[in-house]
């Protein structure tokens, strides 16, 4: 799903929201870290002020804290939708996985939710949100 960007809009280059308390999240954010070497990313969690505020913002319900959601020129997306735009702003091969973009979308989103469904079970989940290195921790907006 796409949400348009209202006049008000908070933004930045490329932000991706994602769930602090997640340990698949966080190693995603970690892998997209290590994978813009121009900085053009900035991250929130979901459950920060910035991050409700965005939700809030675009009119998203609560259902997308189960969701890596992109906010990108005004427009936020969603599930397999973010990570194959996030994919496609990376360096090295990571933009090729973009292709996939001709995938149903119902598909693709389905193997987004089967994984979705199951992260806390398979990769756990933190007491707290993650908080991110020194050295990186000015890419964070919350």
């Amino acid at each position: 799903m796409i949400y348009s960007q209202r006049r008000d809009a908070i933004s930045a280059p490329l932000v991706m929201l994602f769930d602090g308390v997640c340990h698949l999240c966080k190693g995603s954010v970690q892998f997209v870290l290590k994978r813009d070497p121009q900085a053009r990313f900035r991250f929130a969690t979901l459950q920060s002020d910035f991050g409700a505020a965005q939700l809030e913002h675009y009119h998203i319900t609560e259902r997308s804290l189960s969701s890596v959601l992109l906010v990108e020129d005004g427009q936020v997306y969603e599930k397999s939708t973010a990570l194959l735009r996030i994919a496609r702003s990376l360096n090295a091969g990571w933009p090729l996985l973009y292709g996939f973009l001709i995938v149903p979308r119902p598909l693709r989103d389905w193997v987004y939710d089967f994984i979705g469904n199951r992260r806390y079970r398979w990769f756990g989940k933190m007491n707290q949100c993650w908080v991110p290195d020194q050295d990186v921790s000015d890419r964070f907006l919350d």
